[in-house]
């Protein structure tokens, strides 16, 4: 593994732990020629389906893509960044134990919507009106009624 401050080619790994939930393993790493320290995280490389875009285009399935998501969803609100990657682990989980090569992009936002209403209405609301393109304040009101009436 290179440093990634001075690009030595060789650092050592000081300490290793699994991940909260096991399917990760972290670990702490010097530098014997700058003496830094950092972390690196590793995981098992899973087969995850292509996510079909709008305009037919496909492509792989992008983890970094629905946590930047999330996040914007999220901000200024009580949701921790730990909240949204189980959250994102769950979806990863639950679209490869599906078995399925493809799925549509609609399917995914709407596994998202769902994650996140049951951390966080504000942010599921939030994400809701940017990924259905609201129209207009009665497309966005007719949501927040939708909300307010589930138990």
């Amino acid at each position: 593994m290179n440093c990634p401050f001075c690009t030595h080619g060789d650092t050592r790994v000081v300490d290793s732990r699994l991940g909260k939930e096991g399917n990760n393993v972290r670990r702490r790493r010097e530098c014997p020629e700058c003496e830094r320290r950092f972390t690196t995280y590793e995981r098992v490389e899973e087969m995850l389906p292509l996510v079909i875009k709008k305009d037919g285009r496909r492509e792989a399935f992008d983890r970094a893509k629905i946590i930047s998501g999330m996040q914007r969803a999220c901000e200024k609100r009580p949701v921790s960044i730990e909240q949204i990657e189980l959250m994102v682990d769950r979806l990863e989980r639950y679209f490869q134990e599906s078995g399925e090569k493809e799925i549509r992009a609609s399917v995914v936002g709407e596994e998202v919507m769902t994650a996140l209403q049951q951390v966080d209405e504000v942010a599921y609301v939030r994400f809701a009106s940017v990924y259905r393109q609201f129209k207009d304040i009665n497309e966005f009101m007719h949501e927040l009624k939708d909300l307010l009436a589930k138990p």
